[in-house]
């Protein structure tokens, strides 16, 4: 008998657009759900943007009902301003993830990179056409949404392991 499909919900945070794809995992068999990116208004007051947000991926999260989430973690940016917004966008992907009850696990994007491009350093070109390799159905409408499915597909592919070492 095989074993129930795992739903995993992958999020590409960021303040102007964060990413977001949907994937199903049935034991080693990754298939495309559906992608897209929440987009927050420019101009407006940070706190709204990040309810955009917040909004945006609860929305997500309702209609797709992933019960595993897959966040890309931040990387050291030199610009401290934009580090800053960035990492309130994360956390508004971590939160929102949390208060619907799913699991969920944090990576770093050249491990994302390694794991579906075969190298951390990759390119976003390189790493879309990967994810179209691996999802042949998807068809992520934006790098956001791509760089979203990678990480879901990351997920998919470390979570067993992941899962050992917690037990």
């Amino acid at each position: 008998m095989a074993s129930p499909a795992i739903r995993i919900l992958g999020v590409d945070p960021g303040l102007r657009h964060t990413g977001w794809g949907v994937i199903d995992l049935c034991g080693a068999r990754l298939s495309f759900v559906a992608s897209g990116c929440v987009r927050s208004r420019a101009g407006e007051p940070m706190g709204a943007r990040l309810r955009q947000l917040h909004e945006g991926l609860r929305e997500v999260i309702e209609s797709y009902a992933p019960r595993e989430a897959a966040i890309e973690e931040t990387f050291v940016n030199r610009d401290p301003q934009s580090a800053l917004k960035l990492g309130q966008a994360r956390g508004v992907a971590l939160t929102v993830a949390a208060l619907c009850d799913l699991e969920v696990e944090e990576y770093a994007a050249n491990l994302v990179k390694k794991t579906v491009v075969g190298n951390g350093h990759a390119e976003k070109a390189q790493v879309a056409m990967m994810v179209r390799v691996l999802l042949p159905a998807s068809y992520a409408a934006s790098p956001d949404a791509a760089d979203a499915l990678a990480v879901a597909i990351c997920h998919a592919q470390h979570r067993a392991a992941r899962k050992r070492q917690s037990a």
